[in-house]
């Protein structure tokens, strides 16, 4: 089983205020002619890479619940106009919502066991992507999302 990261969404309130951010993102480097590609830079590298890359994906904790993956497609390091080494986390852009699974702050990301790991909403949870995100934070605390 592929190991996951997991990371704070730092500016985003919601799925929908990712899904924006991705989304002009995207148009930015259409219009710049720029490969259609979505990345995260951090300036940690995962050591166990290997791992991440064999179907593992970034879960992303929004407002102190996990709520949304996406798949990792490659990491790949460089180095910035300032000389230090930083790592691009290659995304699918498509954002998967997840079962929601509360976490405390913490800096930089964690690894993320698949065991750990919250699960995608499939049709048993049809429709609760779609409610008002105060709402889903109510249904998560009370355990039922």
């Amino acid at each position: 089983m592929a190991l996951h990261l997991l990371k704070l969404c730092v500016g985003a309130d919601s799925i929908e205020d990712l899904s924006v951010w991705i989304e002009q993102r995207l148009a930015d480097r259409r219009a710049a002619g720029e490969p259609e590609e979505h990345w995260h830079v951090t300036r940690m590298v995962p050591r166990r890479a290997e791992e991440l890359e064999n179907g593992g994906s970034l879960y992303w904790v929004i407002r102190g619940q996990v709520q949304v993956r996406q798949r990792l497609l490659d990491i790949r390091t460089f180095r910035g106009e300032d000389g230090i080494t930083r790592c691009k986390l290659v995304l699918d852009p498509k954002l998967v919502p997840t079962a929601w699974q509360p976490r405390r702050a913490f800096q930089g990301w964690r690894y993320l066991k698949p065991e750990d790991a919250p699960a995608d909403l499939g049709s048993e949870t049809e429709g609760f992507a779609e409610l008002p995100p105060a709402l889903r934070g109510e249904l998560a605390e009370l355990g039922l999302l």
